[in-house]
């Protein structure tokens, strides 16, 4: 069942953060920081109307995961969960994914708040959130219903991660 696939990154993150410890589990634990996409600038026509959007959904390869197990114990719970249950980092495809604020294009810089992505992230695609498409009124939402504790940075619980799966 295994087949290749190859992306070619159109960018790349420039952002404050170096390493996994430090950084937002998620662009809505930050409301402040700032950093830009720096865009491959034979993708310039192809942001053409995008500046009227609020917010990108800006999905990437996330560079610095390690391996990853089947389950982990993720940022927001202390208990283990099935790695798809969870948006740990380290994922057989270390596809990541995150919505931020556009604050404005220059160029081939798309200027972001609200950042949760490291420095030098590859960026695969850039997608203009739309309320109408992307927010469900009837959701559940699993053991992260029921967490019993908040982190709004990461820590080091996958920087010593080993691989697990056969």
């Amino acid at each position: 069942m295994q087949q290749q696939i190859i992306y070619q990154a159109i960018g790349v993150v420039r952002s404050p953060f170096t390493q996994q410890a430090g950084t937002p589990v998620q662009p809505s634990h930050d409301k402040a920081t700032r950093g830009f996409i720096e865009l491959d600038e034979q993708f310039l026509p192809a942001l053409q109307d995008l500046a009227g959007f609020s917010h990108i959904w800006v999905l990437c390869h996330m560079h610095q995961a390690k391996p990853p197990k089947l389950t982990v114990t993720p940022y927001l719970d202390d208990k283990p969960h099935g790695l798809f249950a969870t948006r740990a980092p380290s994922r057989p495809n270390p596809i990541g994914m995150s919505l931020l604020r556009l604050a404005k294009i220059d160029g081939n810089q798309l200027h972001v708040i609200d950042l949760d992505l490291l420095d030098g992230t590859p960026v695969l695609d850039i997608k203009p959130f739309v309320q109408q498409f992307d927010s469900r009124e009837e959701t559940r939402c699993g053991w992260f219903d029921t967490a019993q504790k908040q982190v709004s940075q990461a820590d080091d619980r996958f920087a010593n991660s080993t691989p697990r799966i056969p």
